[in-house]
């Protein structure tokens, strides 16, 4: 396995799996008309490019043999929400690791990868939103350190869900 940062080569198979396990997580607790809009801005290749290029963000990629596991983008510099009171805040905007690779670690050191490159661009915060209906996310992030904080909405598509805000100083 290598942890490594995506290039725009990554665009194509970055943007399958992220619709991949997007859909996975939560196809089934939302509408197809909402999880097919939220696809569609989310994740084509053009975005994906786009995003690996932006000069305020990175997304790592947990490569193996057989393709990608799991990926990790992260922003900084943007505006946190307004429970994020620690200082120079850095957010895990999308975290997501294929169902066949859960249970062997890769979650585990991707966050721990992901972690380390926001310290390295000077973040001293790192803050993540969660749906609340995603009890496994949850689980994961507080044993990994991550406090609830607050709230925000996220928008699948066009309905507006309640995330959970947590926190974790650098």
């Amino acid at each position: 396995m290598t942890i490594r940062l995506a290039a725009t080569a990554d665009a194509g198979a970055l943007a399958e799996l992220a619709e991949h396990t997007f859909r996975e997580a939560f196809g089934a607790m939302n509408s197809p008309e909402d999880m097919a809009l939220h696809c569609r801005q989310s994740y084509s290749p053009a975005q994906q490019t786009e995003e690996i290029l932006a000069s305020d963000r990175a997304t790592l990629l947990y490569d193996t043999a057989a393709g990608l596991a799991g990926y990790a983008q992260l922003r900084w510099g943007a505006a946190a929400p307004q429970c994020i009171t620690g200082p120079a805040p850095g957010e895990v905007l999308r975290f997501y690791v294929s169902s066949e690779h859960h249970g062997h670690g890769v979650a585990t050191a991707l966050m721990d990868a992901a972690l380390e490159l926001l310290a390295q661009r000077g973040c001293c915060t790192a803050w993540l939103g969660v749906w609340e209906r995603n009890p496994r996310a949850i689980a994961f992030y507080r044993k990994r350190g991550f406090v609830e904080a607050g709230e925000q909405i996220f928008v699948l598509g066009t309905d507006h869900q309640r995330d959970k805000v947590f926190v974790k100083p650098l």
